[in-house]
């Protein structure tokens, strides 16, 4: 059965989800009204208010990539519950302090970093469910359904702040914020997520961040994603960070016309979600993800000089479409691109991209449009955003049924005399083959796959060498840390992984078996 737009709804747990998260978005979109608002009437100072702004996201600079290797190394459901009960008793505590009257610029940008904390740590592991959920042929259309989530969140949650605020004060967003993480927290506790027993101890919160770190810099289709989203986002930051401006000061306009403006948004993104399954079925993810960039090229184009509010609206309508196909794409791929055992790590470095593109591609557009004008900044804005399509496209995103990433469980286990100390390392692995000299070559081009396959599943060193007495034998040796990461390198083999092996293997001298030796370093050696 083909997937559309609503399939991934089919899916009970990931329906509850959805709906909850989009409850408690509205409360974050609330949040963020009352606190800017609140700041406004504690303190005078731009400088102050800026800083709520800051407090919120700077943590997530810091740290997504720890964030994202807890989330890999513990049980996610119990990991989120203790992160969403965290953010809970945050805005809860916000809100009493305020409707006390006991609330200082000091304690807002406290409470408001220990909020942003929570987004930080929450992003990864969330973002890591989706594939949990739903079927692979229905993560295209679940991840869209995400941002379609957000962007109705983001539509409704300001309204109904500007509302309370004007009513009951800034206090009132807080609550109600308090309130809606628990919608996500009761589907939480009534999910039964099911867990595979663990046949080693988790990893150290240190070593899963470097093994997710090697990962990220050794895989090529993740770093074809994490280049193309630089890319992109660089450039369409423009869009949103002047659109204030433009609407404060070319149009005269009002907040509400702003908030038109950021409605239109929402409702083209909403109506880009719906088509983006039958587009799909006949543009492949490199050509969307162009298309799009180039559309939303030209919406920045048209921001920069078109001064009319209604063919604004219509514009702004055209960029939702645009940006939730290029940001959909760019999240499947990332999602495709790594195994189950590395996801949440490389998810958080491809948010580490996502908002560092947002923020110094921000302060890079405002910093043109404050010494010379909104129109430049915005022209080379897109002009930025259509240089990067043709630097970077050559970069292919993973097609999502192109690679099983399941673990293989081909090798075979290591043959101990003894029982060994499980940090007892480094542990020196060598595999010798046996290649006729017609075929070097081609060995060692399937070789530096191999390479590539080692080091980002564990290894921190690898060569390959040639015997001199006998030149038909090759020696490849690489490193693990120790034993115990080498058996975690064991569990850690793809399905695509062992198909890669395989190449390289085929070119071994009929006959003759691939020898294995596994070396240990005396006690107390270091790397």
């Amino acid at each position: 059965m083909k997937s559309s737009a609503w399939s991934p709804l089919g899916y009970k747990t990931f329906r509850w989800l959805w709906l909850a998260s989009i409850a408690s978005n509205i409360g974050t979109w609330m949040h963020e009204v009352g606190a800017g608002w609140l700041m406004t009437s504690l303190s005078a100072s731009p400088m102050n208010v800026a800083l709520v702004q800051v407090a919120g996201s700077a943590p997530m600079f810091f740290l997504a990539l720890p964030a994202g290797a807890m989330a890999d190394i513990v049980d996610r459901r119990r990991y989120l519950l203790g992160v969403q009960l965290w953010m809970a008793a945050v805005a809860m505590a916000l809100a009493l302090l305020t409707l006390s009257g006991q609330m200082t610029v000091t304690l807002l940008l406290l409470l408001t970093l220990s909020m942003g904390i929570g987004t930080a740590l929450m992003m990864p592991a969330w973002s890591a469910l989706t594939p949990e959920l739903v079927g692979k042929a229905d993560l295209p259309a679940a991840i869209a359904l995400s941002s379609v989530g957000v962007n109705v969140a983001r539509a409704i949650g300001p309204a109904i702040a500007g509302v309370l605020v004007s009513l009951s004060g800034p206090w009132a967003t807080f609550a109600l914020n308090s309130l809606s993480f628990f919608a996500v927290i009761v589907v939480l506790l009534f999910w039964r997520r099911e867990v595979a027993p663990a046949v080693l101890p988790a990893e150290r919160l240190w070593g899963a961040i470097r093994a997710g770190w090697r990962y990220s810099r050794a895989s090529k289709p993740l770093q074809a994603v994490l280049l193309r989203a630089l890319a992109f986002f660089l450039g369409a930051s423009g869009a949103m960070s002047l659109l204030p401006l433009i609407v404060r000061q070319e149009l005269q306009g009002s907040a509400a016309d702003f908030g038109l403006l950021l409605g239109s948004v929402g409702v083209g993104a909403v109506t880009g979600a719906t088509l983006l399954p039958k587009v799909r079925e006949r543009v492949q993810a490199d050509a969307l993800v162009a298309g799009a960039s180039v559309l939303y090229a030209l919406v920045i184009l048209a921001l920069a000089f078109i001064r009319d509010l209604p063919l604004l609206i219509a514009v702004m309508f055209i960029s939702g479409a645009a940006w939730i196909a290029v940001l959909s794409t760019l999240q499947v791929a990332a999602q495709t691109a790594v195994p189950s055992w590395v996801r949440a790590r490389a998810l958080s470095v491809y948010i580490l991209v996502f908002f560092g593109s947002m923020a110094s591609g921000g302060l890079l557009w405002g910093f043109v449009a404050s010494h010379s004008s909104i129109t430049t900044a915005l022209c080379f804005a897109a002009l930025a955003l259509l240089l990067g399509i043709g630097a970077t496209f050559h970069f292919r995103l993973p097609v999502t049924d192109a690679e099983d990433l399941a673990p293989s469980l081909h090798w075979p286990v290591p043959v101990l005399l003894e029982p060994q100390d499980t940090d007892r390392g480094p542990v020196m692995i060598t595999v010798e083959y046996q290649v006729a000299a017609q075929d070097w070559l081609a060995f060692q081009q399937a070789m530096n796959d191999v390479r590539r396959m080692r080091r980002r599943n564990g290894a921190f060193s690898w060569t390959l060498v040639q015997d001199t007495e006998n030149q038909q034998r090759w020696l490849e040796v690489f490193f693990d840390e120790s034993w115990l990461e080498h058996l975690r390198h064991h569990n850690r083999v793809t399905r695509a992984e062992q198909r890669i092996e395989a190449k390289a293997r085929r070119l071994q001298v009929d006959g003759v078996p691939v020898q294995i030796r596994h070396l240990l370093a005396g006690q107390g050696q270091r790397p």
